[in-house]
């Protein structure tokens, strides 16, 4: 067990399980990965292998028994009533009756209906009404000759939810983590391996999470397929749910005005609408005007009354084109149905998480250490929604005074959200505070950049915050800085979408530099700079960043301590192979390593780098290496004999993980194509 996984088990005992273990007992159950935990919570929440297997074996008994299989029905029926009674884990939803005045239930898998329910567990369960609840019943038969009674009867009958919650406990244990480790704590409870996350990636995954802990928030999440949009709402809280984008309806949704029954947002907190993108779907206007409205003042009409309700909505949907292509010829909105593409409904928005950035989810990115039960955590979320966390800022940061109420509404939606679900227990540090409010802050500006393009009558905003001093910090969003020429122009101006060329200027006759050779350069036109990356970026590759700084070389000098591993090396011999594209054919260049031996794979390091120097030599790359033994070596570079240096914060690992056995992947084959980690380089003329 990593070092992190055992506190996890130390400080929350028996509120933990191994991720992998959903997965090894699911097998054929269609049934929402909360239930599975639950279950495993009751039997697995440890870290004793031995106890883990009998728990294992335990819970795959309990299914096979008790979960009811749709294609099984009639064979869990027959053994109800051959035994008399039997205990059925099923979902389960309950209506009424007016005729008779009772309320029925319908057991989804089971195939069963007009089951009497008293009263009593409705009102203590109002969610058995709307939408269905998992539940673990006991279920009996007493055949009758009544014409219309049913033979059913439900004895007993429990929802899958914790029946108890410790929120000051949870406190407590909170503080025993710092921010690193709490961040990685929740992104396997979600069910992911926090080493293939960078930090701005694990922020949007936590985002998903604002929904069941701050009330009324509208989220919405457009991108491609595949990258784990629906599961949070889906598998992860017994108190959201997802419908399909087609489904919804005024009734199911708000309150059926005939019957007075209220809809979806009466009970759940969280409310997701799948598929919700598609410029086809027939869409009620109606509902988008009383959505409209709700998602403005917590409030719907029925009738003349009006009715309020806190759940939360996120609405989430595939993008049919890439960002560049929606930012030359319309917005990041494209992929919405016509009625939803409304200025008014997309201003009620309070943060846009961009799909496009989040990877597509790979078997190896799912987590085999320990989190919280869901259940667990869901509790946890809902408990925090009676709190608010959105002024946590102001004794350290100002948002600027152009931003609107709306616009101010939704960062501190956002902002509450993000710190109850990082820092409950507060005492959090300025520059924690700043990373948040920045986050925040982007989320909503990329609902309004969008805004400017689809009406010309929203003013322009400047969306910055200031510090205690009064320094203020303007927030970009990543496709600002990714793509500069688009923005504030109208859709058909937008050119050149890409990576910005660095201004030239032409460079000094070039001197000896430290420990390269001096070597004839043709004068080219380049300048001293300073880039910073953002983490997620793309568009950026060896060739396009070092490539005009390395032409012309016959001698470079690569410093880094670790180039050690397979990726890393990897990255070394595509550095290579840039330099290869530099020169002419006839020439040859060579390139020296200096890093540091790996204390235990150093044998396998060396074969690395000799089948590298074996490749390199027949292109003419003279490639040799050493390694530096003063254990000084931190700093990493490239120099060049033509007098530049080439200073390197991350070395050349700049590029986030990949499936390198891909060969369909465009990360695998062409570097702009790969989200970057955050990192800066700066340009140094050393002559």
């Amino acid at each position: 067990m990593s070092d992190l996984n055992r506190k996890i088990c130390d400080v929350f005992a028996g509120l933990v399980v191994r991720k992998d273990l959903v997965k090894t007992v699911k097998g054929n159950a269609i049934v929402p990965s909360y239930v599975l935990e639950y279950l495993l919570g009751q039997y697995c929440a440890t870290n004793d292998e031995a106890s883990i297997e009998s728990g294992i074996q335990t819970v795959k008994e309990i299914l096979a028994k008790h979960y009811v299989h749709r294609n099984e029905a009639g064979l869990i029926r027959s053994t109800i009533r051959e035994k008399g009674r039997h205990k059925v884990i099923d979902k389960v939803s309950v209506s009424l009756n007016d005729k008779k005045d009772v309320y029925e239930t319908e057991f989804s898998n089971l195939g069963i209906k007009k089951v009497l329910i008293d009263s009593g567990t409705v009102k203590k369960h109002p969610k058995l009404l709307v939408g269905g609840v998992w539940v673990i019943a006991d279920v009996e038969y007493d055949h009758t000759e009544e014409k219309d009674a049913s033979p059913w009867i439900l004895s007993t009958i429990k929802p899958i939810q914790m029946s108890h919650f410790d929120y000051d406990g949870y406190i407590d244990a909170r503080r025993k983590f710092n921010l690193d480790e709490w961040i990685d704590v929740l992104v396997q409870s979600i069910g992911f391996n926090p080493e293939f996350f960078g930090r701005r990636s694990k922020l949007m995954q936590l985002v998903r999470l604002i929904p069941f802990c701050e009330r009324n928030f509208n989220l919405i999440e457009l991108g491609p397929k595949g990258t784990g949009k629906s599961h949070i709402y889906s598998e992860f809280s017994p108190h959201g749910i997802l419908i399909s984008g087609g489904e919804v309806t005024v009734p199911k949704l708000f309150v059926n005005n005939s019957s007075g029954k209220l809809g979806l947002v009466g009970y759940w907190d969280t409310v997701a609408f799948d598929e919700f993108a598609g410029k086809q779907k027939k869409v009620d206007k109606a509902l988008v005007d009383i959505m409209k409205n709700y998602m403005a003042n917590k409030s719907f009409s029925r009738g003349v009354e009006m009715l309020g309700a806190d759940a939360s909505m996120a609405f989430i949907g595939n993008t049919e084109h890439s960002v560049p292509y929606m930012l030359k010829h319309s917005d990041l909105f494209d992929a919405l149905p016509e009625k939803f593409y409304d200025s008014a409904f997309l201003d009620r928005l309070h943060f846009y998480i961009p799909g496009w950035e989040v990877d597509i989810i790979r078997g190896e990115m799912f987590s085999d250490g320990y989190g919280f039960v869901v259940d667990y955590l869901a509790e946890v979320l809902r408990h925090l929604r009676n709190q608010d966390y959105s002024d946590h800022y102001s004794e350290y940061f100002k948002i600027s005074s152009q931003i609107s109420t709306r616009d101010r509404d939704a960062v501190h939606k956002t902002f509450s959200g993000l710190m109850k679900i990082l820092f409950p227990q507060g005492g959090a540090t300025e520059t924690e505070i700043e990373e948040i409010l920045k986050f925040s802050m982007e989320g909503r500006k990329r609902v309004k950049d969008q805004l400017f393009r689809i009406d010309s009558t929203y003013a322009d905003v400047n969306f910055s915050y200031s510090n205690k001093v009064g320094k203020e910090a303007p927030v970009s969003t990543l496709e600002e800085l990714q793509y500069p020429n688009y923005f504030n122009k109208t859709v058909g101006e937008v050119t050149d979408i890409g990576m910005p060329e660095p201004v030239v200027v032409k460079q000094r006759e070039p001197l000896i530099s430290v420990a390269v050779e001096k070597a004839s350069y043709d004068e080219c036109e380049l300048k001293e700079h300073h880039l910073t990356f953002a983490e997620n970026q793309r568009g950026v590759s060896y060739d396009n960043l070092f490539g005009p700084y390395l032409k012309g070389a016959k001698h470079i000098t690569i410093t880094d301590p670790y180039i050690r591993l397979f990726y890393q090396a990897k990255n070394l011999m595509e550095l290579l192979e840039t330099i290869i594209k530099q020169k002419a054919e006839e020439d040859e260049v060579i390139v020296s390593l200096i890093t540091v031996e790996d204390e235990f794979k150093g044998e396998q390091q060396r074969e690395y780098f000799e089948k590298i120097q074996s490749s390199m030599f027949t292109v003419g790359i003279k490639f040799d290496y050493s390694f530096d033994t003063t254990g000084s070596q931190h700093a990493r570079h490239i120099v060049t004999n033509t007098g530049w240096k080439i200073s390197l914060d991350r070395g050349l690992d700049i590029f986030q993980q990949y499936d390198v056995n891909d060969v369909f992947s465009l990360s695998n084959r062409i570097q702009k194509h790969r989200p970057l980690k955050a990192f800066e380089v700066t340009f140094i003329n050393i002559q």
